[in-house]
């Protein structure tokens, strides 16, 4: 009997492989040099050049040594073997010698001219530039009490730039600054890649100092309210590009508000309408590479022209092409120009980048008639695009970009043959092999970020991938339509709505779940643990296989894990404790505390700085029913968690104090009530409240015709509360003018079991106050390390002078109270790990 080559024994089929051209061993000879240039790069980009001059010379020379040698052992008649590991070697040498190269010569962009020197005398300027990418509005972050404004930031060239008389041209990439709201937003908003500005604003050095890592020189701040003088418009191509944007986001004004939000950053990556709820519950469930526009989306367009990729050199070729009766070469043109197309309209970014630089060499290969292997394909991409631009050598979208797709070419067949022997379906078998690879060598990276790991990223994805093909498909045809039939491109949108809906819906319900992520330690050493216990689960998951009593053993385990019974969950980490009255969140700087009022029902005060910190402890707490919030004040570290509060809840109605300032903290508690549709009440002075053994009065502020307070601290909702026997004050912010405002009020205070301590265990306290209320434990909400210096060691001795035990979220993390009297417990749930 003839033995059959070996690649159609690796065909597995029993008359092999049918097409076996096109298999056998890899070519991965573009690796090494791929990797070479990309590590040069991402080492040189931020070294001086002194540094990049001397790297790119030795490994020059290195370069040049080997291949003497081996010319010289050609000469003495040398085996051709080792001149081949010689010329491998070198040519790894000399693309890291290119990276080098032009790392160098672009890091050189950031101290060349007189920009570098004007940021760092925060010189105001006149600068030309042309922008070079599309504005983008910074997410709100809480620092302190209070909400750091939100900016448009896009990114430009400096042409010129004239300070005083004067004047330079250079060219120099800074990062522009722009105010988010007032007149002149929209028209920032509006600007198109091309577009040349004249503006006049205030340079500063980019965060990290010059260079800092980041490939801009400087930081140009415009001052609120100037518009963008436009003194060069954009060119055909990118108006083009813009308009089929904006029609596609004209088609989908009518859709359900997810869909609307989030297929325009299906299809073109434009995620101006996503909320930061939504975008959170993406990174929850490790589906943002959804929104950050991805090879699929390229892919699947370029599945539709040419077929699957082992058709594509086929004479049944698959796709719309050959039933239009394109030739193959002008098959592989028009692919091509749908390429640069799609780089176009939705911009260069590290992930479609990659994509495109793959699909141009795999058409290229298509149209020359060369074989055609996409691990070679990858390599080059890599290489060509670390030359172009070395900043990508150290951009985490890259790299997540390209070890995905390394995992899908590579881990992914392997692992779909190794479940069909298995009995999987073949189809299900390779969903989840290429859900579990590239999850598998992305989830380290993205520990190492976010210092998180996702229990559900690999069936949230699963579910979702069903979706993303005719989300996307749709979603280009609606692009396409809308500059020609409005009507055609709205009902495309539609169609598109649905699967983009069920996106977004998969995303919400996985992120809700109690598990759905864990801490993880940050930092490279975070990654690197990551990657040793998925290499251990990948050995341990490869022999589990063979017995199905233990995969379904540890498969329940993990459904466990992520789901959370409080029941199983209180057994094994003891918190909270069965019976809990009261409990103080851990949500870094600021407050959140919530009183029990019967089974998986509380009344919550103050919702902290952060909502998915607020939402973990309240499904920790097992929470699903809020009767009340209340708001003490309207400072940022009481009320921009109370998205977070709403989330998945029923809540029946949110109060707050009658001083409504901060006067944007206050409109957004009016948006985000309106939004849920929970009513919006201020607290009555004196007001008293009781839902089942729990009640409460509002101590402060105080009733007319005493003076409204004028400072928010001073105008917290302080509460007077009993739980069964167990009583507590819970103070809010008050400054000691008011804690002494509060005692001549109500000369009969009673002590109290409970106390919150005001503004975070602030040295500004009113001894008087303490020693009437002398509580038998004091709790304290503050963040850990944080600049203020809370809680201040003279508050904490006053406290446990006066025969209080103090803990303080900081340090103990959540606290949870129990009992009352003698029997007042309070158990800590121990600190959330450092990130």
């Amino acid at each position: 009997m003839t033995r059959r080559p070996a690649v159609h024994v690796a065909s597995g089929h029993r008359l092999g492989a049918s097409d076996p051209w096109q298999e056998g061993p890899a070519d991965l000879r573009l690796v090494p040099p791929a990797l070479a240039a990309w590590a040069a790069a991402s080492v040189t980009v931020g070294a001086s050049g002194r540094w990049a001059a001397g790297f790119v010379v030795v490994c020059v020379g290195v370069a040049a040594g080997l291949l003497m040698v081996r010319a010289w052992r050609e000469r003495r008649g040398a085996a051709v073997r080792r001149g081949l590991s010689v010329t491998a070697v070198a040519a790894a040498l000399l693309c890291a010698a290119a990276g080098a190269t032009s790392a160098g010569l672009h890091a050189a962009d950031l101290h060349r001219g007189p920009v570098p020197g004007l940021a760092r005398q925060y010189a105001q300027v006149t600068v030309e530039l042309t922008v070079t990418s599309d504005a983008r509005t910074t997410r709100p972050r809480v620092h302190g009490d209070h909400t750091l404004p939100t900016s448009l930031v896009l990114n430009a060239d400096i042409t010129r730039v004239t300070r005083a008389t004067v004047s330079s041209a250079v060219r120099t990439p800074v990062l522009v600054i722009a105010p988010a709201r007032g007149p002149a937003a929209a028209r920032w908003q509006r600007l198109l890649p091309s577009t040349g500005l004249r503006l006049t604003g205030r340079l500063a050095p980019p965060a990290g100092g010059s260079g800092g890592g980041k490939p801009v020189a400087a930081v140009l701040r415009v001052p609120d309210g100037e518009p963008p003088k436009t003194v060069r418009p954009p060119t055909a191509v990118q108006r083009t590009a813009g308009g089929l944007r904006a029609g596609l986001r004209e088609a989908t004004d009518g859709l359900a508000p997810d869909a609307r939000a989030l297929l325009p950053g299906l299809v073109v990556g434009d995620t101006s309408r996503v909320p930061p709820e939504l975008h959170e519950a993406f990174e929850a469930t490790d589906l943002t590479h959804l929104l950050a526009v991805s090879g699929s989306n390229l892919t699947i367009i370029l599945i539709l022209l040419i077929g699957p990729p082992g058709t594509a050199l086929r004479a049944e070729r698959g796709g719309i092409a050959p039933r239009l009766g394109i030739p193959l070469r002008a098959t592989a043109l028009l692919g091509g120009a749908l390429t640069l197309a799609f780089v176009v309209v939705c911009r260069p970014e590290p992930s479609v980048l990659r994509a495109a630089a793959c699909g141009l060499i795999t058409l290229l290969a298509i149209g020359t008639g060369r074989r055609r292997q996409l691990i070679p394909a990858l390599a080059a991409a890599v290489l060509l695009l670390v030359l172009y631009d070395p900043w990508l050598a150290r951009s985490y979208g890259f790299l997540l970009s390209v070890l995905a797709t390394g995992a899908l070419l590579i881990l992914g067949p392997r692992w779909s043959a190794a479940l069909r022997r298995r009995g999987v379906p073949p189809r299900l078998a390779e969903v989840l092999a290429a859900a579990a690879a590239a999850q598998a060598v992305c989830a380290p990276v993205v520990a190492m970020m976010a210092a998180r790991v996702s229990l559900v990223a690999i069936p949230c994805n699963l579910l979702a991938e069903f979706a993303v093909a005719p989300a996307t498909v749709l979603g280009f045809a609606a692009l396409a339509a809308a500059p020609v039939a409005m009507p055609l491109a709205e009902l495309l949108a539609r169609c598109a709505g649905w699967p983009a809906g069920w996106i977004a819906s998969v995303a919400r319900t996985g992120a809700a779940l109690p598990g759905a992520e864990v801490d993880w330690p940050g930092g490279w050493r975070g990654g690197l643990l990551l990657a040793a216990v998925t290499a251990v689960a990948v050995f341990v998951a490869r022999r589990l296989l063979r017995h199905p009593w233990l995969s379904a053993a540890c498969a329940l385990l993990l459904v466990l894990a992520i789901l959370r019974p409080a029941p199983l969950t209180r057994i094994i980490t003891g918190w909270p404790p069965p019976g809990w009255r009261f409990a103080m969140c851990d949500i870094g700087q600021g407050d959140a505390s919530v009183l029990a009022a019967g089974e998986g029902t509380a009344v919550v005060v103050d919702a902290g700085p952060d909502p998915q910190q607020v939402d973990r402890c309240l499904r920790d707490l097992g929470v699903t029913r809020v009767p009340l919030v209340l708001l003490t004040h309207f400072h940022a570290d009481h009320v921009a968690g109370l998205p977070g509060v709403l989330r998945g809840r029923s809540v029946g109605e949110i109060r707050t104090t009658t001083l409504q300032e901060p006067l944007e903290q206050s409109a957004f508690v009016r948006r985000t009530a309106a939004a849920a549709g929970v009513p919006l009440l201020a607290t009555a002075p004196g007001e008293r409240r009781w839902i089942g053994q729990l009640s409460w009065r509002a101590l402060w502020p105080p009733p007319f015709p005493a003076p409204t307070p004028e400072e928010p601290n001073d105008a917290s909702v302080t509460l007077l509360v009993r739980s069964g026997a167990l009583t507590l004050l819970l103070l809010g912010d008050l400054e000691p003018p008011a804690q002494r405002s509060l005692l001549r009020a109500h000369p009969i205070l009673p002590p109290v079991d409970v106390l919150k301590v005001a503004h975070h265990g602030s040295a500004y306290q009113d001894p008087a106050l303490l020693a009437r209320a002398r509580p038998r434990l004091a709790v304290v909400s503050c963040g850990r390390d944080n600049p203020y210096g809370h809680p201040s060691p003279r508050t904490l001795t006053a406290l446990r002078t006066g025969g209080a035990t103090v803990l303080r979220t900081d340090t103990d993390g959540a606290i949870a109270v129990t009992g009352s009297g003698p029997g007042l417990r309070a158990v800590p749930a121990g600190p959330e790990p450092a990130r």
